[in-house]
This record gives C-alpha cells, structure tokens and sequence, in this order.
C-alpha cells in the first residue's frame, strides 16, 4: 500500500482533507471517518489519520473528484462548529496510530516476537499497519557507563563503537561512548581556544563589510514574525497565526516518510531536549544568514561545527551557557567571524520559537534535508534531527513560548565568551591610533618642509619682487647721471661740433674768397661748391663774419642753455676775427 499525498485546511465548521491519488482506479474507493478516526482506501492507496479535533457524520459531508488532478476532495463536518483544530500540518503525527498516543513509553524488547504480543488479528485490522522501523537497534548497555550517552534527548550509546569510521568525520569528540560529559566539556573549551585566531578575529572587526551586508538580510521567518506581530496589534486569536507558516510538497514528502515514535523522556531528558533544540537552531540560523538562504557544499559543516550539541555531543544545564559556547565557537570556525552575527542568530532563533512549532519543524526539515544530502553528516539525521522532527510534533506550543522567553531574557556579552575580545580590540584601535598619529606626523612634517621651501622660495621672490623696484631706482638714478653725463658730453661737445662748423666753414670760407655765401643756402644746410677765384683778405674777413654769425644762429638749440652756449660762442665767434 502507498500512503498519498495529502493536506487538510478548516474553516470554523468544516474540515477539508485533499488527497493526491493520480493511478488510483477511482471506481472504487472507500472513505470512513467517526470522531478522530479517518481512513481513505483507493487501490493502491491506503491513508489513515488520526485528527486533533472531532468530525461527525450528519449529511452535510462532501466529496468531489478532480480527473486532471487526480484530487479527491473531502469536508467533513466538526462535531463542535467554530473549534479551531491545531497542527494540521504536523503531518507525521497525523500519521500516527490513536494507540500511540499514550502517556505510557513504546519500548521495543529485542528477541520478542510481534505474534505473541498482539496474538491474532482480527479481520477490521486489515489495513492497519503499524509496523515500526527503527534505523538500527542498540547494543547492550551493561558494558557502557551511563554517563557517555548522546543523541536525542540523550538515548543513544555504543553507536560509535561500529560507525567509528564515519562518525570521525562527523564529530570532534573521539571515543564518546567512553567519553563523560564533563570531560567533554574540558576537551571542547581547550579546542576552542586553541581554535581562535585574533588576527582572523580583528581582520573581520575592521574590514566588516562584508559582515554587514549579511546582517541586512532578511531570511523567511523575519516576515512572518512581522506579520505575526501586526495580527498580535490587531488583537486576533493565536490559531489565525498557525496559518502563516507553510511547507513546501518536498517537506509535506519528507513528514510522510518519517516514521512515528514516542519517546521515554524523563523530566531531566525532556530539559535537555528543549536546551539542544536552542542550540541546534542558533546554527541553522547562522548557517541560512551567511548563505543568505542559499545552500552551498558547507552548509552541512557549519551547522554541525557551530553546535556542540552535534559536534561533541554537549549537555546543558541552562540557557545561557549555550549561547556562550555558540558564541564561542562563531568566533572560532566559520569564515565570518563577529559578535554582531552571534546577536543577530540570537535574535533570530528568539522569532522562530515565538513564530510557534510550524516555524521550528520547517528549520528542522531543513536541516535534515542539507545532512540527508552530505556524507557523512547524514548519520545527525539518525542521532538527532529525525527524531527531533518527529518530537516537535507533538511538543506543547505553550513550552516553546517560554523557552522563547527564558531565551529573550538572557543576555551575552563579549566578556562572557572569556577570548579577551575587548582588550584585543582596545590594543588594536590602540595600534591603529598610533599609525594614524606617526602617519599624520608624517604629514605634518612633510607640508612643514614643503612650507619652509616654499616659504623660502616665495621669500626670496619676495625679495626679488621688493629689490626690483629699488634695483629700478637704483638703475633709474644710474641712468639719469650717465643722461646727465651724456648730455654734457653734448653739450660739451656742442660747441666743439660748431666751432668746427665754423672752422670748415672758415676754411671753406677761404677757399671761396671772392664769392659771398647765400643765406638761403646756408639756412637750408646746402653748401655753394668751392670756387678757386681768389680776392682782397679784409673783404674776406668782414665776409666771414657775417656768415659765422649767420651760422651760429641757424645751429642754436631750442633750450636756454643752448641759447646761453649760442651766446657764448657768439661772442667766440666775434672775438675769432680780432685773433
């Protein structure tokens, strides 16, 4: 027999049950339902379950077939119109036989037959099969002590004793079916320790933007939580909440396969499970914010290296030692390594546990799935997370609610983690402040010689720029003496410029002794051409005087002093010819 896929949804008076049954011969089937009691039979489909609340069978039932889909759709009537029925979607212990639902413990003897217990079997029980499967059977325990056991709710022991090959590849813990707890806990803090890396520490602590971004993303939980908390403003009943949570046709596959079990947990085991259950899910949320709800090839191994209760097989005693070695080994391991991913996985883990069961199984199926998909990891499912996924099941909401709030009430520090994080942290901005000082001295040392060079530099243009006007001056008043110089030389050499004038003149003069020379010549600077004749001298001389005269007056310069000069050699002129 095949047990189909199915799904049950509610509204306040009916109760819908939609089975999945495509190769089924749909004509014939046969349904059967009465208080808690539903059981489908369409060859080669077989389906019972056991429900939360009671149906009754009053007419009002319905029943419809979808040939595309091959659907068949159900509602059933409740017994009490508007009772809200809880965990629906639990469907593994919706699976489960009504026996099994007793307090008393399913305790499986080796060696003892199945007949001789349940005698002959009547022929209503046709199609009741209730079977278990148990992935292995446990060695004796006599041999073992009773302080190394391990696996959910600490059940398990001697397991390592024939998958040692496998488990070393699993767990850091070596030989723990000989291993106490306490010792455990020596081993995996010394490990720890030996582990951390202040330089990986302080990289991720400066450089923090890649730890940043992974802190700004939102996995699936976060809008459901906000969600929840709008309802919660809104005053709604809690049941409208069990709606938020939805699984998936590959995680509705894998509650089906699991197989149902009870547990024979004592009131110490059922603390133990509910302290493992925080740390298991402190990983996953680590595992699923890094990844950013993308799987990778060490998904597995970060989920089983960042819990001890899956890496060394860790006991608890209370809530906030689990968050320090969570703590720790984030610090430790992972490729990102900060306190800010610590606090945001304990925020995290805070929602999924208020989001109620759903929220915490869907983190489980995950789980399982990433170990199912890894060898060896595969060996947790068999160790813990199957039957965590089975247990959760059946879990009292209002226990998971307070250990939501034992968990929101207990705080983490850096100092509580004892890897002296805050004193590495104060010698490295301590380190950085120094490099920032010698390198800002640096600076400073460097723009103060490039100052004094340029301070110099612009001094002596200054300098240059303040001498060239007194060098201009100086030069201005240099060259007035040598103007003055010049012009005295000129005016030095004026007279004898025109006293040689006068000498050619009278030279000339006596080379043309009888012929007069005109003064519109003269005037025009044009000189007669020489004439050979000769003639009287005193003639000559009174003839020369007045062209010496006449000459003198035409070369005087406009200035007084040339005047004075002109005079002067005036009287030159006219005392030349009493010589």
């Amino acid at each position: 027999m095949l047990t189909p896929a199915f799904d049950l949804s509610q509204d306040p008076d009916f109760l819908t049950i939609a089975i999945r049954v495509p190769y089924a011969r749909v004509s014939e089937f046969d349904v059967y339902f009465e208080g808690l009691d539903f059981k489908f039979y369409a060859k080669p489909y077989f389906l019972r379950l056991t429900l939360p609340g009671r149906i009754v069978e009053n007419g009002s039932e319905q029943g419809s077939y979808d040939a595309n889909e091959g659907i068949f759709t159900i509602r059933l009537p409740k017994e009490t119109p508007g009772q809200h029925f809880e965990g629906l979607n639990m469907l593994t212990a919706l699976l489960a036989p009504r026996k099994s639902r007793t307090a008393k413990p399913l305790v499986e003897e080796i060696g003892v037959s199945e007949v001789s217990e349940e005698g002959v079997e009547d022929d209503d029980e046709e199609f009741d099969w209730e079977i278990e499967q148990c992935p292995y059977e446990e060695v004796p325990e006599s041999a073992l002590d009773p302080e190394c056991r391990y696996g959910f709710g600490n059940l398990r022991s001697g397991v390592f004793q024939r998958l040692q090959d496998e488990l070393s590849d699993v767990v850091d813990i070596k030989d723990p079916d000989f291993t106490p707890a306490a010792e455990r806990r020596q081993k995996r803090i010394a490990a720890e320790l030996a582990k951390f890396d202040p330089d990986h520490y302080l990289a991720d602590f400066f450089e923090d933007e890649a730890v940043k971004q992974v802190l700004e993303y939102n996995p699936w939980w976060t809008d459901l939580y906000s969600k929840m908390m709008s309802s919660s403003k809104k005053n709604q009943e809690p049941e409208d909440l069990a709606a938020l949570v939805s699984f998936s046709e590959e995680e509705k596959y894998q509650l089906r396969n699991f197989v149902n079990k009870s547990y024979p947990l004592d009131k110490r085991a059922h603390h133990q499970v509910y302290y493992s259950l925080i740390d298991i899910l402190l990983a996953y949320c680590y595992e699923t914010r890094v990844t950013e709800g993308e799987k990778n090839v060490e998904s597995a191994w970060n989920i089983r290296k960042l819990s001890p209760t899956l890496c060394w097989f860790e006991t608890w005693t209370n809530v906030h030692e689990i968050l320090v070695s969570f703590g720790r080994r984030v610090l430790c391991y992972p490729l990102y390594r900060h306190f800010k991913l610590v606090m945001k996985a304990y925020r995290d883990t805070i929602k999924i546990l208020q989001l109620g069961k759903s929220a915490v199984l869907k983190c489980l199926l995950d789980i399982h799935k990433i170990f199912q998909e890894n060898d060896p990891a595969y060996i947790l499912n068999d160790l813990y997370i199957s039957d965590y996924c089975v247990w959760i099941q059946k879990a009292k909401s209002k226990k998971l609610a307070a250990l939501a709030e034992a968990l929101r009430e207990t705080s983490l520090t850096k100092a509580q983690l004892r890897l002296e994080l805050e004193e590495l942290e104060a010698a490295a901005l301590l380190v950085q402040e120094e490099e920032t000082a010698s390198t800002v001295g640096a600076q400073s040392v460097s723009g103060q010689q490039a100052a004094a060079s340029s301070s110099e530099t612009s001094d002596s243009e200054e300098s240059d720029s303040t001498a060239s006007p007194e060098t201009k001056d100086s030069d201005a008043e240099e060259e007035k003496p040598r103007e003055s110089e010049s012009g005295a030389v000129n005016s030095l050499l004026g007279p004898f410029v025109e006293k040689s004038s006068a000498a050619l003149l009278l030279d000339y003069g006596l080379t043309c002794r009888n012929k007069a020379l005109p003064r519109s010549d003269v005037g025009q600077g044009q000189l007669p051409a020489p004439s050979r004749a000769t003639g009287a001298s005193g003639s000559l001389i009174q003839e020369l005087g007045e062209q010496l005269e006449t000459t003198v007056h035409i070369s005087e310069p406009e200035g007084s002093a040339a005047g004075k000069q002109g005079s002067v050699w005036e009287r030159d002129g006219r005392q030349t010819p009493e010589d």
